[in-house]
C-alpha cells in the first residue's frame, strides 16, 4: 500500500508518527505521572512524568529515524551513486527499483533521465567512432614509423619531464630505475650535460652534440639535443643506440602528448586530482601478518592523465627467503619453485620506490600492503614519504560507507572485469585497482572534489572502515 503513495505523502508519515507518537508518550507519561503523584507526592510524580517521555520521545525519534534511514536516505544515496556512476564512470548501472520502491516516482524518473543520456551518449558516439579510428590508424602508423627509426629517443617538456619514449631509450633507462611518463628526465640522467646542452640549444635553436650520461655513471651514450621548431620541449636523441640494443628487437613508443602542455608541479595538496600521476600496486604474501610475513609477488601499474599507461608495469615474483604456505599459496598459486631465482624483497622494493617517484601511490587496504614497503624500506634505507591514497576509502566516499567495499564488490559496481585467472594475482589485482581508479576519478571530480586536498579530507571521515579491515 505505502508504494502507491507520493514521496510527498511518505515523508509527512515520518513526520506525523513522530508528531503523534510525541503526544502519546506524553499523556502515557502524564497519567503515570500522576498515578505516582496520588500514591506518594506530586514532586515524585511530575519526575517520573519527565523521565518517561524524554526516554520514550528520544526512543520514538531513533526509531523514525532507523526507518527514514533504510527506507528513504540511504535508498536516495543508492540512486544518485547509481546515476554519477552511469554519467560520469560510464557504466551501464541499472536502478534497484526494489531498493527504491518507497521513492515514489524518484527511482523511474531516474531511470529515465539516465536511459536517455545513455541514448544521447551512444548516438555521438557513433558520430564521432569513424573519426575515432581514423585517429587510431594514424596513431599506430606514427607508432610503427618511429619504432622502426634505428636511434632511441626522449621527448621532452620545457619542464624537463618525460613525454615520449622508445623501447631503446626505455632499455637504457631502465638501467637507473623503471622508465616513467611525467617522470623528470633527471631521475635517469645526469642533470649539468643536459642544463648546458639545453642552455646552447635555447641560444642557437640547431642540435647540440652532447654526452648523456646516465645518474650514477650507469651508461654513457654520445647524443643529440634537438629542438622541435616552434613547439616547447626538446628531443634527445641517442645515435649509437643501434650499436648497443638489438635492431630486430620490439620497439614499441609511449607516450602522451597532453604532456607537452603540463605545468610544473605545484604543492600536492592543490594538484587536481585529474592532473595528478598514480603509482597503483598490489603484492601477495606468505600471509597476513606484515610484521613477520613477506611478500611473493608485486604487481604496479601507473595511471597518468586519467588513464592507465600501456608498458609502464612490475610484474615480478620475489623470493621471500622463507617457506610459502600451502594455504597461501591455494590463493595466490605462487609456489617455492617459481621464487627460487627470484629476486629478494628488498630488490624489489627499491624498484618499486623508483617507480613511484612523483606518483601518489595507491591500493585496495593500502595500510597492508604499505606496512610491508615500510618494513623493506627501513631495511634497505629508503623514505616512503609519497601521498598514499586507498581505493577502499574512494569508494565510501562515493558510493556511502554502508555498502560493501571489497575489490570485488567495486570492480562489479564500476562494470571492470577480473579475468578469473588473473584474480589473486599482484599484477591482476593492481591492473583492477588502477581501472575502478581511472573510473572514480571523473565522478570525484562531479562531486566537487577536485583537489587532492579536497579528497583526502573526504576519505579520512571513513578511516574507520580501514582500521575494521585491518
Amino acid at each position: 500500500m505505502l508504494t502507491s503513495l507520493s514521496l510527498r505523502i511518505r515523508i509527512f508519515l515520518f513526520f506525523a508518527l513522530l508528531g503523534i507518537g510525541g503526544a502519546a508518550v506524553a499523556e502515557l507519561a502524564l497519567w503515570i505521572g500522576y498515578q505516582r503523584a496520588q500514591a506518594t507526592d506530586p514532586a515524585s510524580g511530575f519526575l517520573l512524568a519527565g523521565l518517561i517521555a524524554g526516554f520514550g520521545i528520544v526512543a520514538l525519534a531513533a526509531g523514525v529515524w532507523l526507518l527514514f534511514d533504510e527506507n528513504l536516505a540511504k535508498p536516495i544515496e543508492r540512486l544518485a551513486a547509481a546515476m554519477r556512476t552511469r554519467a560520469h564512470a560510464g557504466v551501464e548501472v541499472s536502478v534497484d527499483e526494489k531498493s527504491a520502491r518507497y521513492l515514489g516516482d524518484l527511482a523511474p524518473a531516474a531511470t529515465a533521465v539516465s536511459t536517455q543520456l545513455s541514448q544521447s551518449t551512444q548516438m555521438t558516439a557513433e558520430a564521432v567512432a569513424e573519426a575515432t579510428a581514423r585517429l587510431a590508424g594514424e596513431k599506430e602508423r606514427l607508432t610503427a614509423l618511429l619504432s622502426e627509426i634505428p636511434v632511441a629517443m626522449i621527448l621532452v617538456n620545457p619542464n624537463h619531464q618525460i613525454v615520449l619514449y622508445d623501447a631503446q631509450a626505455g632499455e637504457a633507462l631502465s638501467q637507473v630505475g623503471p622508465p616513467r611518463l611525467n617522470a623528470s628526465i633527471f631521475d635517469y640522467l645526469r642533470r649539468d650535460p643536459i642544463l648546458k646542452a639545453h642552455a646552447k640549444l635555447v641560444k642557437t635553436g640547431k642540435d647540440v652534440a652532447f654526452t648523456v650520461k646516465g645518474k650514477e655513471d650507469r651508461f654513457s651514450f654520445d647524443a643529440r639535443l634537438k629542438p622541435l621548431g616552434h613547439a616547447p620541449g626538446y628531443m634527445i636523441i641517442i645515435d649509437d643506440a643501434h650499436a648497443t640494443f638489438a635492431p630486430d628487437a620490439s620497439r614499441p613508443v609511449i607516450f602522451d602528448f597532453d604532456l607537452m602542455d603540463r605545468e610544473a608541479a605545484q604543492e600536492i595538496a592543490e594538484t587536481p586530482i585529474m592532473g595528478l600521476d598514480f603509482a597503483v600496486f598490489d603484492t601477495e604474501t606468505t600471509g597476513l601478518l606484515p610484521h613477520k610475513d613477506e611478500i611473493v609477488q608485486m604487481g604496479a601499474v601507473r595511471v597518468v592523465n586519467g588513464r592507465i599507461v600501456p608498458g609502464e608495469a612490475i610484474n615480478q615474483l620475489v623470493n621471500p627467503g622463507i617457506k610459502i604456505p600451502t594455504s597461501s599459496t591455494k590463493v595466490h598459486r605462487v609456489t617455492d619453485m617459481m621464487v627460487a631465482d627470484a629476486p629478494d624483497p628488498l630488490t624489489v622494493t627499491q624498484r618499486f620506490h623508483h617507480f613511484c617517484n612523483g606518483a601518489v601511490i595507491v591500493a585496495h587496504n593500502a595500510p597492508f600492503d604499505m606496512a610491508f614497503m615500510h618494513r623493506y624500506g627501513k631495511q634497505a634505507g629508503l623514505t616512503w614519504d609519497h601521498p598514499v591514497i586507498d581505493t577502499v576509502l574512494l569508494s565510501a566516499v562515493l558510493f556511502g560507507a554502508s555498502e560493501t567495499h571489497t575489490l570485488d564488490a567495486l570492480c562489479a559496481r564500476l562494470g571492470v572485469v577480473i579475468p578469473p585467472q588473473l584474480r589473486h594475482t599482484a599484477l591482476g589485482d593492481a591492473q583492477a585497482t588502477a581501472e575502478v581508479l581511472c573510473k572514480m576519478l571523473p565522478m570525484l571530480d562531479s562531486r566537487g572534489f577536485r583537489t587532492f586536498g579536497e579528497v583526502v579530507a573526504q576519505t579520512r571521515k571513513h578511516g574507520r572502515l580501514l582500521e575494521d579491515l585491518n
